[in-house]
Formats: C-alpha cells, sequence, structure tokens
C-alpha cells in the first residue's frame, strides 16, 4: 500500500493518495484546487487515479475533484445524501472499493454535514482490522467536527449536533483502539474550536484525550461541541455551495497580468479592491489608499475570504516574487476574480505617491496614555470568542474579524479606533478594513493583546 498525506499549512487542510502500488490503481481523499503534487506523485510511482472521494461538501476551500476528474478520467464520489451539477458516485455505508488487495470501506458519519462519510482503510482486505481512517471533517485530532455551519445548507445545529454524537460516540468510538485517525484539518481551521497541530493519531489515543470523545450523555455532547465555537468566515457558505456546482477548472498555468501604475490606477478606478499581502509595518509605512491589508505570511486565504467578498475583482500588491503564490491560495478558496498585480511596487508607488497614505499603528503604552484623556479611542477587539474569554481591554468591544465586514456600522464614525487582535495580524486586516469603508482615524495596536498584557503584567 502506498498511503501520502499532503498537508496544506495556510488553511490547516490534509488531503491523501491511497494506492495498491502491485496494480497501480489508486483514490485521493478531499484533494485541494491546485492539483499538480498529486498528479506529478501518481505518475512518479506508475499510478493511475481512478476515484476522488470528497468526505463532504468543504466550506473552508474549493475541493479539486473537477480538476483531477478532468485530467485523470476518475469517477467522484460523495456520501448517499450529496446531490451534486456534475457526475457523482453516491457511495454507501458499508461499501467497500478495491484497488487490489488494498481496500476502501465507507463509513457514514454524518454531523458536521448530513452527507459526511469517513474511509477504513485496509492495507489487506482481509486484515480484521483496518489500517486507518480517514474521517473528514467528523473526528479531528483533540476535537470533532462543529455542527453549526452553513455548510448544511437547511439542516439545524441541534439535528446536525445529535447526528454526530452517534456517528463519534458510537461509530468511530467503535473502532479498535490501534486504528489510525488521519483527520481532513488540523490547528487553526475555523471547522473545529481545539484542534492539535498533530496531524495524526489513533482511536485509543483520542478515547483518551478528546474531550468529545469521552462517554456522555448525547445533551452534554451537543452542549460541549456548539459551545465555544469561532465565528466562521463569511466565505464558508459560498464554498460549500459552489463545491456542489459544475464550476469553471482551475489553470495553474494562468499567469496573473503584471500591471503596471497607470493600468492599475485605471482598474482600481473601474471598482477593482486592491488587496495588499505584504507584511504590516511594510503596509503601514505607505499602501494605496483604500487597500485592504492580508499578509502573506499568515492565513492568507482564510483571511481573505473573511473580509472581501467572493465576487468582488481583485487587484493585488505582492511581496516580490510572490504573485502567483497569492493567486493560487485565492483559487483555493474559489476566489477567482483577479485582475491582476502590480508589477514592481517599489518603483510603481513613486508613480502613485499621490495616491499613497500610511497607517496609524501604536503601542501598548500609547494606548495606555490616549485611554486616560477626555476624548479616549474606541478600542476593538477582533480576537474570537474563545480568545477574550481569557482577557481584554476594559470597555472594549468585540466583533470577530469574520463578522466585521458585515458589521462595520456597528463602529463609531466620530471617534478615534484602535484595532486589536493576539499578536497584530488581524488587527492589521481589521483596520485597513475600517479605512475602506470610510473610517479615518483608525490605529492597529502593535503586538496585540499580548503587548497590552505584557505592560499591565510589569506595572
Amino acid at each position: 500500500m502506498l498511503f501520502t498525506q499532503y498537508y496544506l499549512d495556510c488553511l490547516s487542510q490534509a488531503s491523501y493518495l491511497v494506492a495498491d502500488e502491485s496494480t497501480g490503481r489508486a483514490v485521493l481523499v478531499d484533494p485541494r484546487r491546485d492539483v499538480d503534487d498529486y498528479l506529478t506523485d501518481a505518475r512518479a510511482h506508475g499510478l493511475t487515479i481512478e476515484g476522488v472521494i470528497n468526505t463532504h461538501f468543504h466550506a473552508d476551500f474549493l475541493a479539486g475533484h473537477l480538476e483531477v476528474a478532468a485530467a485523470t478520467g476518475a469517477w467522484i464520489g460523495y456520501g448517499r445524501r450529496a446531490e451534486t451539477e456534475y457526475p457523482s458516485r453516491k457511495l454507501t455505508d458499508g461499501e467497500r472499493i478495491s484497488l487490489g488487495d488494498v481496500t476502501l470501506e465507507i463509513m457514514e458519519t454524518p454531523g458536521h454535514t448530513p452527507e459526511s462519510v469517513s474511509i477504513l482503510v485496509y492495507e489487506h482486505a482481509a486484515d480484521p482490522v483496518p489500517y486507518g481512517v480517514l474521517t473528514g471533517d467528523a473526528l479531528f485530532i483533540g476535537d470533532v467536527g462543529r455542527p453549526d455551519l452553513l455548510a448544511s445548507l437547511g439542516a439545524t445545529a441541534d439535528d446536525l449536533g445529535r447526528m454526530l454524537y452517534d456517528s463519534v460516540q458510537r461509530k468511530l468510538m467503535g473502532l479498535p483502539d490501534e486504528v489510525r485517525v488521519f483527520p481532513a484539518h488540523g490547528a487553526g481551521s475555523a471547522c473545529g474550536k481545539n484542534l492539535s497541530t498533530e496531524r495524526q493519531s489513533t482511536i485509543g489515543e483520542q478515547r483518551r484525550t478528546n474531550y468529545a470523545c469521552a462517554p456522555m450523555s448525547e445533551d452534554r455532547f451537543l452542549d460541549l461541541v456548539t459551545g465555544g465555537q469561532p465565528a466562521a468566515p463569511g466565505y464558508f457558505a459560498y464554498d460549500a455551495v459552489l463545491n456542489r456546482k459544475a464550476r469553471e477548472l482551475f489553470d495553474h498555468s494562468r499567469v496573473p497580468r503584471a500591471l503596471g501604475a497607470a493600468e492599475f490606477a485605471r482598474a482600481r478606478a473601474g471598482g477593482a479592491l486592491v488587496v495588499d499581502a505584504r507584511d504590516p509595518q511594510e503596509f503601514a509605512t505607505g499602501h494605496v489608499r483604500g487597500a485592504i491589508n492580508i499578509p502573506a505570511d499568515g492565513r492568507f486565504a482564510e483571511t481573505a475570504g473573511s473580509v472581501v467578498a467572493p465576487d468582488r475583482e481583485v487587484l493585488v500588491v505582492a511581496p516580490e516574487d510572490r504573485e502567483e503564490e497569492i493567486v493560487v491560495r485565492l483559487a483555493r478558496i474559489g476566489f477567482d476574480h483577479v485582475a491582476g498585480h502590480l508589477r514592481e511596487p517599489g518603483r510603481a508607488f513613486l508613480e502613485m505617491a499621490a495616491d499613497l497614505t500610511p497607517a496609524s499603528r501604536v503601542t501598548a503604552t500609547e494606548l495606555r496614555a490616549a485611554l486616560d484623556t477626555a476624548t479616549p479611542p474606541l478600542v476593538l477587539d477582533v480576537r474570537n470568542s474563545g480568545e477574550r474569554e481569557q482577557g481584554a481591554v476594559d470597555g472594549s468591544r468585540h466583533i470577530p474579524l469574520a463578522e466585521l465586514a458585515r458589521r462595520v456600522d456597528e463602529v463609531p464614525a466620530d471617534r478615534p479606533v484602535v484595532v486589536h487582535c493576539a499578536g497584530g495580524y488581524r488587527s492589521s486586516v481589521a483596520a485597513s478594513l475600517l479605512r475602506n469603508a470610510g473610517r479615518t482615524d483608525v490605529s492597529d495596536l502593535l503586538g496585540g493583546f499580548g503587548a497590552w498584557q505584557s505592560l499591565h503584567a510589569a506595572v
């Protein structure tokens, strides 16, 4: 058996290639949209990718099932409850898929979504215990998939939570302890709240350490898995729907258009939004007025999906030689409307000097002093609810970054605003979003809440 995990740090997303080397037959599970790595590995090992299985309709990325099928002729499989615009194979509970001696078995595990399945992997068809189980978003390492996302499209969190209880507590925990667990996501994903940085585990280890796998009542399980979940990024519903549709294929060979200063200005005047992927401090030194700062060195795609509308035409200002990377990362969440990128930003900015502006950033000491004045700023906390429970700036207002784009009107326009997150990444994004929405006196806190805590610990 050939078993390969592909892990994408930016989206905390795992996909898998499972093959029987004696027959050369392979199946891909939960592939991302840029599929070159899978195809290259398959060719190198002399494999034929016969099928691609999505464990569910993903909300946090656009899956690559259509790209794989177009490149290989593979069938596309989902759980039996899935309905798609494109031809797909309905997989039923207990169904076995033979790749030779290597065998896959479908286990229906609804709860994160109604159509969710897990996949048991047998190295040998006659093995009494599977080598491992690909759990999709049903069971994570340290957590389970949240049942409250819009990906379910019509099912309630209560209904899904009760399905998830059965899937986790009875089906997955009914497997032997030695079965390896391979989830679809790791730490950082908004598909859960307590995901581990580990990329594989065992059923036994999860039975011992995962809060949601301990024996409990259905109602207690529901309370635990629905409480304290992070705000879902705005693009989740968009991707969950798009993964059902017959959409345009991603073309990795399509290079983003390089635009000079004049072309860039014309596109911007036509309504395109500027996404500046440089470091927050570099952005603060000078950027195109109205640009949204979404630094490339971080959770770029997920953050972009939280603050940019999926159908908005985008212009990219990228760190040096990273233009194609930025376009690919946007495409992974289905954001295909990139009009181009600014050629040689340093040089182009000289021509665009009249349209550049700095961004205000303040230290914790400066914020403390400002709060003691007669006209203190509003402090806006854009962390998730679970983070805020660990401490907050007195009197601050809380709007998670994932909700800010639709709640901008809750931020007053007639007083200064200082935005903070945990360390400074999300606050730069949020501050730039507020400036784009017309707030003129906005700063972000250098070092975030961590710097604020350190200041007060030293007092």
